[in-house]
């Protein structure tokens, strides 16, 4: 009798130009919390997925309760047992809970005893009762288009159980959740461990796996480099061996040398699309070489006013300066040129065009201008050269270098892209929101130094982020946000991380 659940025996999957899994063997037990550990693009969804039958391996073998198995689909992986939650969800937006949930396994019955139907009302029943018990309760009759992303979520892990699989997948389930919400998730890890189901759980974030993974193993460019007892490795360990060398989590950072105001914020109020108040009469001013950060709980206005200074909303009343000048109701295009740039939160819907290759994404900013363009006509030779540029200076990992299709790269790699791109332009005002979600800790590293390299450039930071610990490291200058009104505008080094935690829920007197 074997000691795994799953084993993957010296596993190689190729792709166009690059080796994802070179060699790679995993063993995991019944019951654990396993976990996949590496940096952006080092193979760990793809490894999952040649388990879960999306991908075929070019070489190697998988044995599930120690018998060879061959997987030709993800209906084969299912049929053993495995489900598997994806980074980016699939599901069908304009069907219910219920629908999506059932969609492939129909409880199908037959009418007159000939006609088959769903039986969409017990279905519903089912999946009430099934959720109830594993403490993922959502109503089964609301449609997915209509519900947040951490019922989408609960939604993804209810197909699996669903399906009756016993060893779960979860392939970066944090990348888009609130801290509140990955509290949750976690705990909801730890009821199925404790119902005796196997979780393999994809990520980058050591923090994660040291609360609930009972061993990690570690990849790097494709390779196995090493599998740990959780319990015994530190966090240092952990992180020097997913990057390949010592990371540094202590940042160097310099005296601040304020320049004349970049971003003026006057009294500005966001309505939303029922014309309810997000964001009410806020102001405040960014100057040159500042960082200055918006702190606050998600959904409390931070992203409204991200997106109003860059112009993709509109504002209610108020006025929005860059550099003195009135771009309150300028188009986006106009405020680019003139000194802005933006690193949305959403990198798929705002921030790229993920069926474009990223050549075209890098060249966005820039491709209706020389050397980009002359006379109206595109050079192509220009978009390679300025994309292998970026590809090397901001280390994008890419399978096909500039003609690879932006959607097939993994979310921290396509965030490098969006960062890498909106630097290079070297404007006067930089908007991050949400820069390292989804991120590595080396990748965190690097984007933390550029945000503090472009300060010593003298350019104006915006950052809005969930993470206070990365507001407290970065930030010049504090703004806490509560219910769309900010509360508190204060140096950084005057406030403690409790105190603009107390201003976050809404307390105004720290």
């Amino acid at each position: 009798m074997s000691d795994y659940i799953v084993e993957m025996r010296h596993i190689t999957k190729c792709f166009p130009g690059i080796i994802a899994n070179d060699d790679v063997s995993v063993g995991i037990r019944k019951g654990e919390v396993y976990a996949l550990l590496g940096e952006n693009g080092a193979g760990k969804s793809t490894l999952m997925n040649v388990l879960f039958g999306i991908y075929e391996p070019d070489g190697g073998e998988i044995l599930v309760d120690g018998k060879p198995v061959a997987f030709h689909s993800s209906l084969d992986a299912a049929a053993c047992g495995i489900g598997m939650v994806h980074q980016h969800f699939k599901l069908v937006e304009p069907f219910t809970i219920a629908e999506n949930i059932v969609l492939g396994v129909e409880p199908e019955e037959k009418k007159l005893g000939a006609v088959p139907w769903v039986n969409m009302k017990k279905a519903n029943r089912e999946i009430s009762e099934l959720s109830k018990a594993y403490g993922l309760e959502v109503n089964p009759t609301d449609r997915i288009e209509d519900v947040p992303v951490s019922v989408r979520q609960r939604v993804e892990i209810l197909k699996m159980l669903y399906r009756g699989a016993e060893i779960m997948i979860f392939d970066e389930p944090t990348a888009v959740l609130t801290p509140q919400e990955i509290d949750f998730l976690l705990q909801i890890m730890d009821n199925l461990r404790r119902d005796g189901k196997t979780i393999i759980l994809i990520t980058h974030k050591i923090a994660e796996i040291k609360r609930i993974a009972d061993r990690c193993a570690i990849l790097r460019q494709g390779k196995l480099v090493d599998v740990r007892e959780v319990a015994d490795a530190t966090v240092q360990e952990l992180a020097d061996l997913m990057v390949g060398r010592q990371v540094r989590f202590a940042l160097e950072k310099t005296a601040p040398r304020f320049g004349e105001p970049v971003l003026e914020v006057r009294n500005l109020t966001v309505k939303n699309e029922h014309k309810f108040e997000v964001v009410r009469d806020v102001s405040f001013t960014v100057r040159g070489g500042e960082v200055f950060a918006i702190a606050g709980v998600s959904g409390n206005g931070q992203g409204e006013i991200a997106d109003a200074v860059a112009g993709l909303v509109k504002a209610a009343s108020g006025k929005i300066l860059l550099k003195g000048r009135d771009v309150t109701d300028a188009p986006v295009r106009e405020r680019c040129l003139a000194g802005l740039s933006y690193i949305p939160e959403d990198r798929q819907e705002t921030g790229t065009i993920p069926d474009m290759t990223l050549q075209d994404n890098l060249a966005l900013r820039e491709y209706f201008r020389q050397p980009f363009s002359q006379r109206g006509i595109l050079r192509q030779e220009a978009f390679r050269s300025y994309a292998e540029k970026l590809i090397g200076d901001y280390d994008i990992r890419c399978a096909q270098g500039p003609d690879t299709v932006l959607r097939s790269m993994s979310g921290g790699n396509q965030q490098k892209a969006i960062v890498g791109r909106e630097i290079e332009e070297q404007t006067d005002l930089i908007i991050f929101v949400q820069p390292t979600r989804g991120m590595d800790i080396g990748a965190i590293e690097n984007i933390h130094r550029q945000i503090l390299q472009e300060r010593e450039r003298g350019a104006a930071i915006l950052l809005i982020s969930l993470e206070l610990d990365e507001i407290m490291n970065l930030a010049d200058t504090v703004g806490v946000l509560y219910r769309g009104e900010m509360l508190k505008v204060e140096s950084a080094d005057k406030l403690t991380t409790q105190e603009v935690g107390r201003y976050m829920m809404g307390v105004k007197e720290a």
